[in-house]
């Protein structure tokens, strides 16, 4: 993503399993409370649960 657009998108954004804030990281959108990754595609995030990773540890 990147720029001050897309920060204004990211600010309305939530992470779909959790509701949890989202924050960049590389090319993935990650939940600052659950912790599961969101791939970004082709600038695109997929905010779908069974696209995520996730965090390490978890079932």
């Amino acid at each position: 993503m990147g720029g001050s657009q897309d920060r204004a998108l990211l600010d309305l954004l939530a992470c779909p399993a959790c509701r949890g804030r989202l924050s960049e990281e590389d090319d993935r959108l990650v939940c600052c409370s659950c912790g599961r990754r969101y791939p970004v595609r082709e600038g695109i995030p997929v905010l779908l649960v069974e696209e995520a990773e996730r965090p390490e540890g978890a079932t």
